[in-house]
């Protein structure tokens, strides 16, 4: 059986979102549908499973609220049941940064397609920031673009205070997974002096979908928040494993290596203290 997969996220006020889990929670799993969605007051974000007539009742349940009414997705399929239950959590944002004062909706960078982003980041004006953590970007990021080196989402501000200059840097690309990191780190530098801040609309799930191998920028693999756990040109699953020791991706040599032991350690967490990693965007990521 071959599962659909939709990835969402929208940037919206939901003051009744605490009101909203427990009806999405059952309707959800009403219709075997598998995943995690995260409410809070300033959107919704999520990435949910299960059969493709299923999966499109539930989305077409969220977009009866009119503030949903244009919420889209991406979708592509999985082999396996990709998540094994059905969550739907409250938090303070949809997308960990810390950053009370910002405000997507009105701050945002210009959205550039990704149709259009190789032009972009071709120009050697323009700094190209990878907004994921540090282990999402080593397994696999586009051509020429820089690493800022953050565990998680929410320590981004601080890169920026620290290497980043309006006057300096007067064009910035970013680009995330799926779209929502980069669409509020463009608000937050767009909140602090930059002028001309773009980013890929639909994150690099979107242009690994669009764009043919033959044209692609991108190199490696992506990093997705399920267990498929990476994917690579036209959203084909990847060759990535995971450690389930401390939730690294691990390569094909890395699972070849005498320090991979499943379930007990592998070449990242060998000798070290198991740490599961800050994620940034939801469980399931968006």
């Amino acid at each position: 059986m071959t599962y659909l997969v939709a990835t969402f996220y929208k940037f919206v006020r939901l003051p009744d979102y605490r009101a909203r889990q427990s009806p999405l929670l059952s309707f959800c799993q009403l219709h075997d549908v598998c995943g995690t969605i995260l409410l809070a007051e300033e959107g919704i974000n999520g990435t949910i499973a299960g059969e493709a007539a299923q999966l499109q009742v539930v989305l077409d349940y969220l977009r009866q609220d009119p503030r949903l009414a244009d919420l889209t997705y991406r979708s592509s399929e999985a082999e396996r049941r990709p998540f094994q239950r059905m969550k739907v959590k409250l938090k303070q944002e949809i997308v960990t940064f810390g950053q009370p004062n910002i405000d997507p909706q009105a701050q945002a960078g210009t959205y550039v397609d990704p149709k259009q982003w190789n032009q972009l980041i071709a120009d050697p004006d323009v700094l190209v920031i990878d907004t994921r953590n540090d282990y999402e970007v080593k397994i696999g990021s586009f051509q020429g673009a820089v690493n800022p080196h953050t565990e998680a989402f929410r320590e981004f501000p601080d890169y920026v205070q620290q290497r980043l200059d309006p006057q300096q840097h007067r064009k910035v690309a970013m680009f995330c997974t799926g779209g929502i990191r980069c669409e509020k780190a463009s608000a937050y530098l767009r909140n602090h002096g930059f002028d001309e801040v773009y980013h890929l609309q639909g994150g690099i799930l979107s242009y690994l979908e669009q764009v043919p191998a033959e044209q692609s920028l991108w190199e490696g693999e992506c990093f997705v928040f399920d267990e498929r756990v990476a994917v690579k040109q036209g959203l084909e699953p990847g060759t990535y494993g995971m450690c389930f020791a401390c939730g690294h991706p691990i390569s094909e040599t890395d699972q070849a290596s005498e320090k991979y032991v499943p379930e007990k350690s592998c070449p990242h967490c060998w000798e070290a203290e198991p740490v599961e990693p800050n994620l940034g965007e939801p469980s399931t990521e968006s």
